[in-house]
């Protein structure tokens, strides 16, 4: 079965950090370029930040720069996102995200509260 599995997410509070990671069965990362989005309550959901397929480039949204990482590990078919300096802001469903030649796969969503 084709899926991604997100975990790390949890309550935090501002100025903390947290590991996200996404775990992929059913196929391999190394063809896909992949990607965390979050979702916050009442509103769209959002690109945070691209990994390519090598690894050798990342874009992140403006809103997030400077405070997060992701990566992947092609061996471990893992993404991470590592997120520093947490905001209130920041406070979403954060999703990962798999783009290849064929559909693009999501999954299930893990939860970042960021509040005192």
């Amino acid at each position: 079965q084709v899926q991604l599995v997100e975990s790390g997410g949890g309550l935090v509070q501002p100025g903390g950090s947290l590991r996200l990671s996404c775990a992929a069965s059913g196929f391999t990362i190394y063809w896909y370029a992949m990607s965390w989005y979050r979702q916050a309550p009442g509103k769209e959901r959002e690109l945070v930040a691209t990994i390519t397929i090598t690894g050798g480039i990342t874009n992140y949204a403006d809103s997030v720069k400077g405070r997060f990482t992701i990566s992947r590990d092609n061996y471990e078919n893992t993404v991470y996102l590592q997120m520093n300096s947490l905001k209130p802001d920041d406070t979403a469903v954060y999703y990962c995200h798999a783009r290849g030649s064929g559909s693009p796969i999501w999954g299930q969503g893990t939860l970042v509260t960021v509040s005192s």
